[in-house]
C-alpha cells in the first residue's frame, strides 16, 4: 500500500483581524511571520496547505464558512479582536470537533491561561511569548498530538488537568525569521483582493528596555531588544515602494533608540523621491535621544512622510512616573524639542493618561498646564486609562495597591462608523477611579481634558488664552478651570460643562469612551468634537463667545488686570472670525487695536512678545479651502483635522502702526 499521501493537505487557517482605517486595511504581518518561519524550518511543510487568512472584521458566518475545511486554526489575538476569535473558532469547532484551535498574542493571558482554557473549551491551546518557533512545533508534532513535547504552550489534558510547558528563549537572532514580503507569504492575498488599498508594518527590531507597568512590551520581551540587519530592512522598503504602499506602520517601541534609525528613515525618505512610495510613515519614537529624534523627524517632514510627532509623557507627576515605572524624556528636552518642530513647521502631539496611580486632579490638571507652557499648543491627546491582561497593571495585587475600580465597556474606535455593527462588540477595561483620584474626581478630570481639548486644542479659545499666560502669569489651568464649572449665569457654558459630566458618569458606568451621532456622519464622536459641531452648526458661537469674554473679564478683575480687557476683546473677536466654517466665499480683513495676532504666533513659539497698541491690519484667508455641507466640514476639518488641530484659517499681516506713546 503506498502512504505516501497518507497525510497530505493538512489545511491550516490563519486569523488575524485588525481594524480598517479609512477602508484600507493591514498586511496580517504576525501570521504572515508563522507561515514563512514554518515554510522554512517545519520538515514536513509540504503535507500543509495555507488558507487565505482571515484579515480584517467580517461577519461571524463568512469567516466560520471560509475556515469550515481547516484541520487547524491559528489565531492572532489582541484587545480588538479577542472576542470575535473566540466566537469564530467556538462555532468551528461545534461544527468539526476534530479541528484544532490555538490562540497567541499578546491578549491570551499569561497570569491565567488555565482559567481562559476552562471558560473557552473550544480552544485547544494557547501560546505565549514569540509564536515563530511554537508555530512550527505545534506543526511538527501535529499528528502524534504529544503537546509535551511543545514548548511555550499551554493546554488541558485529557484527564481535565492544566498543562504549562516550558518556554522557548526568545530568539536572539531575528534573521533567522525569513520575511514575509520578500518570501511571497502576501501575494496570493493581495491577488485575491486587488481592492484594498494595504498598510504594512515594519519590523526593524523587536523588544522594549522599559518596564510601564500600564503596557505588556517590555515584560513580554524581558526588557531585552534585538535587531534584524539593516540589509534586510531596505529590501523590505524596495518592496513596500514596488507595491506602491502609501502608510506604513513602524512597529518598534522605540524607534530612533538605534544610531541606525537616522539610515533607515533616510533610505524611506529617498524611496519616496525615486519611486512616490510609501506616502507616510509612522513611528513610536524612544525617549532618550533628543537629537536623532528631531533629525528622524525632519527627515520625515522635508520628505512629506510626516504625520505627526509623538512626543508623549503619559504623566508629569513625579511620584505617579514611578509608581507606574515610566522615564520620562526630560521636560527640558520636551520643550527644546517643541521649539524645534514649531519653528520647522511639524506638527506633534503629546499623550497624557487619565487615571494613573498617584495621580490626582491637581496633579493632572497642573501636568497637562505644564505641557503646554513647555510648548505643546498642537494636540494633547488624554487617554483612558486601559489595562492589559499581561501588564503589570493586569495583576490583581497590583489593582488593590493602587485601589483600581474597572468597569468594563466596548472598545469604540474614535470617528468610527455607527454602521460597523457587526453582532460582536469587543471589551476593554477601563480605570475610573483610584485611592488617590476618588470616582467624583476622574470626573472632574475627564471634564477638564475635554475642556482642554475643546477650548485650546480645538482653538476655539487658543488666542486669547495663549496671549493671556504669555503676557500676564495667568496658567493655562486657571484659565481652562474658569470653565469646568456649572455656571448658571452662562447658558451655554453650563450646558457644555453638563454635557462632559453626564458623558463622563456615563463612561463610569460601562458606557462608551465616544458619542455616537447619527445626525453628524453617523460616526462616533469624541466629546469635545461634538459640542464644537453643535456650537458651530447650532449657530451658537456668538453667544459662546460673549460668555467665554466675561467668564475671563471676571478673572481679569480678581487679579486686578483690568487693563487687559479691551487685549481679551479683541483676541476673541480674531479668533471667532478666524474659525474655519463652511460656505465662505471671500476672505476677511480684520482691523485691530493691538497686535493680537502676531503675540499669538510668538506665544506658541515660544518666543518673548509684547502686546501693543496701534493699528494692526490682518487678512484672514477664507477661500483657499472651501467647504460647501457642513458634513463636507465635519470629515475635513473636524475629523482629519484632529491630530493637527487644524481648526483655523491662515492670517497674514496686511500693514500695522504702532503707536508712539
Amino acid at each position: 500500500m503506498d502512504n505516501s499521501n497518507l497525510h497530505c493537505n493538512i489545511k491550516v487557517g490563519l486569523v488575524q483581524i485588525n481594524n480598517s482605517f479609512s477602508n484600507q486595511n493591514y498586511l496580517p504581518y504576525s501570521i504572515g511571520l508563522l507561515q514563512v518561519y514554518a515554510q522554512k524550518y517545519v520538515s514536513s511543510v509540504k503535507e500543509f496547505e495555507f488558507l487565505l487568512p482571515i484579515y480584517k472584521r467580517v461577519p461571524v458566518e463568512e469567516a466560520v464558512n471560509d475556515l469550515l475545511t481547516a484541520d487547524l486554526v491559528f489565531f492572532s489575538t489582541y484587545v480588538w479582536n479577542t472576542i470575535i476569535s473566540l466566537e469564530i473558532a467556538r462555532r468551528i469547532k461545534s461544527e468539526r470537533p476534530e479541528s484544532l484551535m490555538v490562540f497567541g498574542g499578546p491578549n491570551v493571558p499569561d497570569r491565567k491561561a488555565s482559567e481562559f482554557l476552562h471558560q473557552n473549551w473550544f480552544v485547544d491551546i494557547v501560546c505565549h511569548g514569540e509564536g515563530e518557533r511554537t508555530f512550527a512545533s505545534v506543526l511538527e508534532n501535529y499528528h502524534a498530538r504529544d503537546w509535551k513535547k511543545v514548548p511555550s504552550i499551554s493546554y488541558i489534558n485529557s484527564e481535565n488537568d492544566f498543562i504549562r510547558n516550558p518556554a522557548y528563549e526568545r530568539i536572539s537572532n531575528l534573521n533567522e525569521i525569513p520575511s514575509p514580503y520578500l518570501e511571497g507569504i502576501f501575494d496570493p492575498l493581495m491577488r485575491a483582493n486587488t481592492q484594498e488599498e494595504w498598510i504594512t508594518l515594519l519590523e526593524t527590531n523587536r523588544g522594549c528596555p522599559f518596564s510601564c507597568t500600564y503596557c505588556d512590551w517590555g515584560s513580554a520581551t524581558k526588557n531585552k531588544v534585538y535587531s534584524y540587519d539593516v540589509d534586510k530592512i531596505f529590501e523590505e522598503i524596495e518592496w513596500f515602494s514596488r507595491h506602491k504602499i502609501e502608510f506604513l506602520f513602524c512597529c518598534d517601541a522605540n524607534f530612533g533608540m538605534l544610531v541606525r534609525d537616522v539610515e533607515i528613515v533616510r533610505y524611506i525618505a529617498e524611496n519616496k523621491k525615486k519611486h512616490g512610495y510609501p506616502k507616510a510613515f509612522s513611528v513610536q519614537n524612544t525617549k532618550n535621544s533628543t537629537k536623532r529624534i528631531y533629525d528622524i523627524y525632519k527627515i520625515m517632514a522635508d520628505a512629506g512622510l510626516n504625520k505627526g510627532v509623538s512626543l508623549s509623557l503619559q504623566s508629569l507627576n513625579t511620584s505617579t512616573l514611578k509608581d507606574i515605572k515610566r522615564e520620562n524624556i526630560s521636560i527640558n528636552a520636551f520643550e527644546e524639542l517643541q521649539s524645534k518642530f514649531t519653528n520647522d513647521n511639524i506638527e506633534t502631539f503629546t499623550d497624557l493618561i487619565l487615571g494613573l496611580p498617584g495621580e490626582t486632579y491637581n496633579s493632572f490638571a497642573d501636568g497637562t498646564s505644564s505641557a503646554i507652557e513647555k510648548g505643546q499648543h498642537n494636540r494633547i491627546q488624554f487617554n483612558n486609562l486601559s489595562i492589559l491582561p499581561n501588564a503589570e497593571m493586569g495583576n490583581e495585587e497590583y489593582q488593590e495597591k493602587y485601589g483600581f475600580n474597572i468597569v468594563e465597556t466596548k472598545i469604540i474606535n474614535i470617528h468610527g462608523s455607527l454602521s460597523n455593527s457587526n453582532e460582536i462588540h469587543e471589551k476593554q477595561r477601563l480605570v475610573v477611579e483610584t485611592s488617590t483620584m476618588p470616582k467624583a474626581d476622574w470626573v472632574r478630570v475627564r471634564v477638564f481634558a475635554w475642556m482642554a481639548s475643546l477650548l485650546y486644542f480645538n482653538k476655539l479659545l487658543q488666542i486669547p488664552l495663549a496671549v493671556l499666560f504669555g503676557t500676564c502669569s495667568v496658567r493655562p489651568r486657571e484659565l481652562i478651570e474658569l470653565f469646568v464649572t456649572s455656571d448658571h449665569t452662562s447658558p451655554i457654558l453650563s450646558e457644555i460643562h453638563s454635557f462632559f459630566v453626564d458623558k463622563a458618569v456615563d463612561i463610569q458606568s460601562g458606557g462608551a469612551e465616544y458619542c455616537e451621532s447619527k445626525k453628524w456622519l453617523n460616526i462616533w464622536w469624541p466629546a469635545d468634537e461634538l459640542i464644537l459641531i453643535k456650537l458651530c452648526t447650532e449657530n451658537k458661537l456668538s453667544s459662546f463667545y460673549v460668555e467665554t469674554e466675561k467668564a475671563i473679564n471676571r478673572l481679569m478683575k480678581q487679579k486686578e488686570l483690568l487693563e487687559y480687557f479691551p487685549v481679551i476683546h479683541e483676541s476673541i473677536y480674531l479668533n471667532h472670525n478666524i474659525i474655519k466654517l463652511p460656505f465662505q466665499d471671500k476672505d476677511l480683513d480684520v482691523h485691530l487695536s493691538y497686535n493680537v495676532w502676531d503675540a499669538y504666533q510668538a506665544a506658541i513659539r515660544g518666543k518673548d512678545f509684547l502686546v501693543e497698541k496701534g493699528r494692526f491690519d490682518y487678512q484672514i484667508d477664507r477661500t483657499s479651502d472651501k467647504w460647501v455641507s457642513w458634513e463636507d466640514w465635519c470629515k475635513r476639518v473636524i475629523w482629519y483635522g484632529n491630530k493637527k488641530g487644524a481648526y483655523i484659517y491662515n492670517c497674514r499681516t496686511s500693514g500695522s502702526k504702532v503707536c508712539s506713546s
